[in-house]
């Protein structure tokens, strides 16, 4: 089975990305339906695995226990009198940033076909990430807080994950190059005290194009990690239906 891999070219909108991903998702979901449907007598065939890499235009977006509650004042706090938006995810976690120099990476799948539960699911991501770094000769880990870590207190990578029906969506935000103040303006994923780090900041040397390559890194550690896969394709937009 192939892993697809569809990079937003330059800065994205969230909301680009966002609904690319809805539309992965509904594929999925649809496939799904036709195969327990008993009154079809031809069933589609479930979307090949996919992985959406990008870097983002500023942006803040709060998880799905949020949704509602961040007000007004806040959100106006956070969109910096233009310089940011704010979108409400229904992702796992808290309030946080994505933007230039750091990788979002948005794996849609079934888990079942690849023999995950959600729990596995979110350790695979967490040691893809982990491999990654390990490339860059940074040494991460977990800890009882979400996301990985380069010190018990310096966090590098964010994770927020939604499922529906055991079809994932969201993912991962690593910290490549990423200007951390803008992180000042929040508490990262409510985690007081903490810092934000990244591959630059722990004095990695990164060229022009450090997040394209760092994403190509984790989707292939990403691919090696996931049952059944045996190759990575990239693929266009045009390409997706």
């Amino acid at each position: 089975m192939h892993l697809r891999h569809l990079r937003l070219p330059g800065l994205t909108p969230y909301t680009k990305a966002s609904a690319t991903q809805d539309k992965l998702v509904q594929a999925f979901l649809v496939a799904k339906a036709s195969a327990s449907a008993t009154s079809l007598t031809t069933k589609l065939s479930p979307p090949l695995p996919t992985i959406i890499t990008a870097e983002f235009n500023p942006v803040y977006t709060c998880g799905r226990r949020e949704i509602g509650t961040v007000s007004s004042s806040s959100q106006a706090f956070l969109r910096d009198n233009g310089r940011a938006e704010f979108h409400e995810a229904l992702r796992g976690g808290q309030t946080t940033f994505h933007g230039p120099g750091q990788l979002t990476a948005y794996p849609i799948l079934d888990l079942k076909s690849h023999g995950l539960n959600p729990r596995n699911y979110v350790c695979l991501l967490e040691k893809t990430v982990i491999a990654t770094l390990a490339r860059y000769g940074v040494k991460a880990f977990t800890t009882e807080h979400p996301g990985v870590w380069t010190t018990d207190d310096d966090k590098i990578c964010a994770l927020g994950v939604h499922l529906r029906r055991n079809i994932t969506s969201h993912g991962i935000g690593l910290n490549v190059a990423t200007d951390l103040t803008w992180f000042s303006r929040i508490v990262a994923c409510g985690l007081e005290g903490k810092r934000t780090t990244s591959l630059e900041n722990e004095g990695v040397k990164l060229g022009d194009d450090a997040v394209e390559q760092v994403g190509n890194v984790f989707v292939e550690e990403f691919a090696k990690a996931l049952q059944g896969v045996d190759s990575v394709v990239e693929i266009t937009e045009d390409e997706l239906d």
